[in-house]
């Protein structure tokens, strides 16, 4: 079964140049090339010294081979059955979480060869789930591997390149390419479900929102600052609701890209726009239960009673789920370009464009841990399972970190 959608409208060479600077160091080097702030003041902020807390310590380390580099994916990992998965741009392998001993690693080696001679990247991040783990590629390709094995289950394509994790789960493998097409295959044998497509806009930044899945719906942030709820069974709209408002003068101006992948508590969906709005909804119905002026591209860390999100400018928030208050800021991260939050225990965990993590308590923000990862920028999602942070760097390196008090 399809459902059809209206195609995106195509790009001009001007905005794909300045849609794939977000992918260089994010949106103040864009602002930098129309005249903006100067190069000194767009400089991540010095990190300062502050007295620990508590003690991160790196409990293994491993290489996915070959990393992203400025593909602009924001590859992270995938933690499922107590493995961690992870793609870099020519394979995808599998880790034990908790010794980091390599279980299988995938070599990707696409149809043919494009054009320029180079063979086809994996750009996105593995979704793992169901005795699946399946990844994107440059070209469009959607590669589903076994999860025990590696062995190669299925091949399939969608129409643009994919850069948000596919979402396993229900029978179902659902995909979100670039073009703003939602594509569900069939978990055993990739045949196409459905599709259903949302118009983006003119310029957008470089990335996506993987699809969440719950039971019968797929929650999709979109590039034009919405979200939207989708059935399983058709990929029929139930409901969508308007995260942030895509105002200004210019195209510039009005990105409003929900690119981080949407939270589900209990039944409030937790969704948060690079343009810094951050929305709870009710899940069932798609009616808002709150907004607040914080918010960015990553997506949020959700601890007991508060949520914690990291905005374009590298402030780091605390809102309280009951109102959407701010409870603290931490500022010290400015212009560090910074990933998603994640929580791990009593900590909110950031990493940044020159590979450090960042534990911040979640009681009040202030800096309990610091260590580096190594020296290239940490762009994908930390995840956080079993009480372990696992990160990947733009270099394809991968690394496991507990903390304690």
């Amino acid at each position: 079964m399809a459902r059809n959608g209206s195609r995106a409208a195509a790009r001009g060479a001007l905005v794909l140049l300045v849609a794939g600077a977000f992918a260089l160091g994010g949106c103040s080097t864009v602002k930098g090339w129309f005249g903006g702030k100067s190069g000194k003041e767009l400089k991540p902020a010095e990190l300062t010294s502050f007295a620990p807390t508590a003690q991160a310590e790196r409990v293994w380390a491993a290489s996915v081979g070959k990393g992203e580099g400025l593909v602009g994916g924001r590859q992270g990992p995938a933690v499922a059955d107590g493995r961690v998965y992870a793609a870099g741009s020519e394979g995808v392998g599998a880790w034990d979480l908790q010794t980091g001993q390599q279980a299988w690693y995938f070599r990707y080696e696409a149809e043919k060869k494009k054009d320029d001679g180079e063979r086809e990247r994996i750009s996105s991040s593995p979704g793992a789930g169901d005795g699946l783990v399946v990844v994107g590629g440059l070209e469009g390709s959607v590669i589903a591997l076994d999860a025990a094995t590696g062995d190669m289950r299925w091949r399939a394509k969608v129409g643009s390149e994919v850069l948000a994790a596919p979402a396993i789960g229900q029978g179902m493998v659902v995909v979100r390419s670039i073009d703003g097409r939602v594509t569900a295959f069939d978990a055993a044998t990739g045949e196409r479900r459905w599709f259903w497509q949302k118009e983006t806009p003119t310029l957008t930044v470089r990335g996506n929102s993987s699809p969440l899945l719950a039971p019968g719906v797929a929650f999709i942030g979109n590039d034009d600052g919405t979200m939207s709820a989708i059935t399983l069974a058709g990929g029929r709209l139930l409901w969508e609701q308007i995260v942030s408002e895509g105002e200004g003068r210019s195209e510039l101006d009005r990105m409003a890209d929900v690119d981080g992948t949407p939270v589900l508590d209990e039944v409030t969906l937790y969704a948060t726009s690079f343009k810094g709005q951050t929305l709870a909804i009710d899940g069932p119905s798609g009616r808002p239960l709150w907004q607040h002026d914080a918010g960015g591209a990553g997506s949020v860390g959700v601890a007991a009673d508060r949520i914690v999100v990291a905005d374009p400018k590298g402030t780091v928030w605390a809102l309280a789920k009951g109102d959407g208050s701010a409870l603290w800021q931490q500022p010290a991260l400015a212009r560090r370009n910074l990933t998603a939050v994640a929580v791990q225990g009593n900590y909110a965990v950031v990493g940044d464009i020159e590979g450090y993590l960042h534990w911040l308590r979640l009681e009040d923000g202030a800096f309990a841990a610091r260590a580096r990862a190594g020296d290239e920028a940490i762009k994908g999602a930390p995840v956080v399972a079993d009480g372990l942070l696992v990160v990947q760097d733009t270099e394809g390196r991968l690394s496991a970190w507990r903390v304690s008090p």
